[in-house]
């Protein structure tokens, strides 16, 4: 499953990312109902292989199935089989004995099919039993979690052609246990089995399934059967399908398939938004020393997706925010989509080729596929990517603060959806670049491949993990995993230095403030004196501990933890002077993201002002960015001094996202010398920096940018779709609210919650109370949508600056004060 919070989840969009305090935590158990322990399941049957026949009721949101399942009991001799079956009606059961059905008896609780087998069979002795079955997705009562926000398993969309312009489409979700509600099975990640589905649907769409495509056969109602047979096996969550007006763009690596299937609209810009992935595939098969070990690999986008994209075995499926125009795509970075199909293909690895267990080492999956994110990075666009991204989740797990209570094998939890967390995601994704780090990346790739091998087309967990790494490595790693993988939270460290002149040695003093265990933390650390640097490598494993090292001079730097690889809250006792010999010298990313986030505290001094001036001309974009972001504007010296450069970087900046927010700042000024600046940048293809453009008008001159905004309407997404809102919500009328209303329901949820106060703005543009209610609906609903996240308190906080505004319109005031009561 894509991680939770995905660069298009919801957690990283609407939660500003901070460092908890640095203050002791108080790591205990966790509470809740958490005290049941949660094994793996244990098998007393178990699948081998599933055949199933489905077609579909559109009317009803019905599938109508047939399915033949073999099983074999796995340790001792049993006569019943349970089967998990959700909201279904089941017709018939029976065991097939040779070319005969003998009826079974059953009971049956809508969750449940428990059934009597007529006679006993005796352990891997094969059987087969036939259902007849109609499963009602509809009409289910299902919970999601954070990462998948429903579970009924099947999904009809737009059935009945009711919204214009959107496309008909049936597609399935299956994690964590809802395979089970669109075919009858034992719905746990320690199975497996083969498959073949048939699926028959109107001739004129396309079907997607796991494995091979072995046959099509139209039939006489002007529907058609096709037919996929998966031959190794894989978990029941794994199985898909999907079924609708796909284009396909046909590619491969070596002599595999290599398929995407879009949205027709989208069709010609496949090679741009999948193009990477032979050569994903090629390098992921070389770094884990196991080729692709499926038949085929195709990928495919579908509308309305309950989370962000999904590993089915050979056939991933991914939300919409992939589709993507090339003009899109000028203003993206690779955390974005494509990190996501990053971290689905590995799934393929991690995750269908060796599965979880159990969800609670749901570890072996998910950290597995969040830390290739920063492998791909690392190989196609650089380290400075890959630490880019590394450090972002780093400090989407420690912003969580609930997070740092759990362990990351977690065998006590109320509800298995609690586990799609960012420890399982970017907590365990760390713990996996430390290991890397520690052991090397020899010895670390190669015990990947061991842990493959031995445990292919079968289930693992992170105990297996450790024994392959330690047959790689020749060393013992208990001390590894039972602090990070087996207990929760993560140091709390203070940092302090002394050069003492007398002994000519430069001490370094590590506290660890945490409650609870101690960490053991294996450090490099750089003493930077004169042209040169010396590395020395620690092992910090008590409360308190001072290192001394040689130092005949007092360094101008001491960098602790210099590959930047712990995962650690710090408390760092640097000056500025220090800092900014950091950003000159130490060579990485994070060295001097901390370097330019010291000066922005410190920029009413000479010293800051020169850093920050300094890093606008960093090599890495998110960098420049990061310096644009820490200038106050209200600086007058730093104004001056950076000015020039913000100009320069308005107009000729490598990167569209750094060029948009250089315009912004300047439009912040409102100086009528940037006006040219402005009017130029809404030539450009990046909508960006139209947006960026045009709000710099609107600061400005209120009837040009209204001018604008009307020519910028007929090719308009994200940003500048918001900035079009703003600039009607301050000086357009009621001509421009259908535009308005329109626009905001094709936005994505970030683009939305920042655009909902320009959004409401517009209520007051029209008298026509269909429309206000409208606005309003469609505020409250996404409050409503996203309240897990506190955006139901954001939302009816502007109610309450609208009902003021509205005041002496009475039907308009009087249904604010009814949707602040459905908010809260």
């Amino acid at each position: 499953m894509s991680r939770p919070w995905n660069r298009t989840a919801l957690t990283f969009l609407f939660t500003a990312v901070a460092f908890l305090p640095l203050q002791a935590q108080t790591v205990r158990p966790e509470t809740a109902d958490s005290t049941a322990y949660r094994g793996t399941a244990t098998k007393i049957n178990a699948l081998v292989h599933t055949k199933l026949q489905v077609k579909f009721d559109y009317t009803k949101k019905y599938l109508i199935g047939k399915e033949w399942l073999t099983l074999k009991p796995y340790a001792y001799a049993t006569d019943s089989l349970t089967l998990d079956a959700k909201g279904m009606d089941i017709r018939s059961v029976a065991l097939v004995e040779g070319g005969t059905l003998r009826q079974l008896k059953y009971s049956y609780d809508q969750e449940q099919l428990r059934i009597q087998l007529g006679k006993s069979f005796a352990p891997g002795q094969n059987y087969v039993v036939f259902i007849d079955y109609t499963a009602k997705p509809d009409e289910l009562k299902t919970k999601g979690s954070a990462a998948i926000t429903d579970a009924k398993g099947l999904y009809f969309i737009n059935p009945d052609s009711a919204v214009k312009g959107k496309p008909v489409q049936i597609w399935t979700q299956g994690e964590t246990e809802s395979s089970s509600a669109w075919f009858p099975t034992i719905d746990k990640p320690n199975q497996k089995t083969t498959a073949e589905i048939s699926i028959t649907a109107p001739a004129r769409y396309v079907t997607l399934s796991n494995g091979k495509l072995a046959s099509q056969v139209k039939n006489a109602d002007g529907t058609r059967t096709d037919t996929w047979k998966m031959d190794l096996p894989h978990s029941p969550y794994l199985f898909m399908m999907a079924v609708g007006n796909f284009r396909i763009y046909k590619d491969k690596w070596k002599e595999k398939e290599v398929n995407y299937y879009l949205e027709p609209a989208y069709a010609p810009y496949a090679r741009q938004i999948f193009g990477n992935t032979p050569e994903m595939i090629g390098y992921f098969s070389k770094l884990l020393g196991v080729d692709y070990p499926w038949n085929k690999y195709s990928q495919i986008v579908v509308r309305d997706y309950v989370s962000g994209a999904m590993e089915n075995t050979t056939a991933t499926l991914h939300g919409d925010f992939v589709q993507r125009t090339p003009r899109e795509m000028l203003d993206e970075h690779f955390s974005q989509a494509e990190s996501t199909i990053a971290h689905e293909l590995f799934h393929q690895w991690f995750g269908d080729y060796v599965t979880a267990e159990s969800w609670s080492n749901l570890t072996v999956n998910e950290s597995f596929a969040n830390y290739s994110e920063v492998l791909w990075a690392e190989h196609k666009y650089g380290k400075d990517a890959a630490d880019e991204h590394n450090y972002e989740d780093m400090q989407q797990y420690l912003g969580s603060e609930k997070d740092v209570l759990k362990n990351l094998v977690r065998f006590h939890y109320s509800d298995k959806e609690e586990v799609f967390d960012a420890v399982s995601y970017q907590k365990g994704g760390r713990i996996l670049h430390m290991l890397r780090s520690y052991l090397g990346d020899a010895v670390f790739f190669k015990g990947l491949n061991i842990y493959l091998k031995q445990n292919a087309f079968r289930n693992g967990e992170a105990h297996q993990l450790r024994l392959a790494l330690e047959e790689a490595s020749g060393q013992d790693l208990n001390w590894f995993f039972n602090q990070w993988y087996f207990q929760a939270g993560h140091p709390q460290v203070q940092i302090s230095y002394n050069w003492d002149a007398s002994s000519k040695s430069q001490k370094v003093t590590l506290k660890q403030i945490q409650q609870g265990q101690v960490f053991t933390l294996p450090l490099d650390i750089d003493l930077y004196s004169g042209g040169s640097k010396k590395r020395f490598s620690i092992i910090a494993n008590q409360r308190e501990q001072t290192f001394s090292f040689d130092a005949p001079a007092k360094p101008e730097l001491v960098n602790v933890d210099a590959r930047k690889i712990t995962l650690w809250q710090k408390e760092d006792q640097k000056g500025l002077a220090e800092f900014a010999v950091q950003y000159a010298r130490a060579p990485l990313y994070t060295d001097r993201l901390e370097a330019i986030t010291a000066a922005g505290k410190e920029q009413q001094t000479a010293e800051g002002r020169q850093l920050l001036i300094r890093a606008l001309d960093d090599k890495y974009h998110a960098l420049r960015l990061l310096a644009l972001d820490s200038i106050n504007f209200e600086n007058a010296a730093l104004l001056n001094a950076a000015l020039p450069k913000v100009r320069s970087m308005a107009l000729g900046d490598p990167s569209n996202i750094v060029k948009a927010k250089a315009l912004e700042l300047l439009g912040a000024r409102k100086d009528a010398a940037d006006l040219p600046l402005f009017r130029k940048s809404l030539e450009s293809q990046s909508y960006a920096v139209q947006a960026a453009g045009l709000m710099g008008l609107a600061m400005q001159n209120d009837q040009e940018a209204l001018d604008a905004a009307k020519k910028l309407e007929k090719d308009h997404k994200k940003q500048l779709t918001s900035a079009i809102i703003q600039v009607y919500a301050k000086s357009g009328g009621t001509a421009e609210v259908p535009f308005v209303v329109s626009g905001f329901s094709t936005m994505g949820a970030q683009d939305q919650v920042s655009t909902i106060p320009a959004f409401l703005a517009m209520a007051m543009r029209t008298d026509d109370m269909a429309t206000v209610r409208q606005i309003i609906d469609t505020a409250k609903q996404l409050g409503l949508k996203y309240k897990q996240y506190g955006i139901h308190n954001y939302v009816t906080k502007l109610m309450g600056q609208l009902k003021q505004a509205m005041q002496g319109k009475t039907e308009a005031v009087q249904y604010i004060d009814k949707t602040i009561q459905e908010l809260q």
